[in-house]
């Protein structure tokens, strides 16, 4: 092998090592909720070619209230859907929208967007 195809391999498989790192294994830290006067655990949520933030901290057995602003018209943002939960919102463009939720259970649950493109984590503590 020449010493240019060896620099060529060594370099392609640097940056699909990146590549997976940056995607798929660096841990976020997360934004914990707030504490409402009315007892929520509360966090805003921009919907704008993906959930910002997208990985919300809770405590259990408190009432969660996630409001969502979608900020854009991309049609795969107009629902947002929580499997774990049984529940599902509408998101009209330019409007917020709250999602209430009862975590009882310590874990990590997913929310998306339909087509599951767009993805956040609740993750329950």
């Amino acid at each position: 092998m020449t010493p240019d195809k060896i620099l060529v391999t060594v370099m392609g498989l640097g940056a699909i090592a990146f590549i997976v790192w940056f995607f798929w294994l660096v841990k976020k830290p997360g934004v914990k909720a707030s504490v409402s006067s009315g007892g929520y655990q509360e966090a805003m949520v921009l919907v704008k070619g993906g959930y910002t933030p997208d990985v919300i901290l809770v405590e259990r057995g408190k009432p969660v209230r996630l409001n969502f602003l979608r900020a854009e018209s991309a049609s795969c943002s107009e629902m947002v859907l929580f499997p774990d939960f049984n529940k599902s919102a509408h998101l009209p463009e330019g409007d917020t929208v709250a999602v209430e939720l009862m975590p009882d259970k310590v874990g990590e649950y997913e929310f998306q967007c339909q087509m599951g493109m767009l993805r956040g984590k609740l993750v329950v503590e």
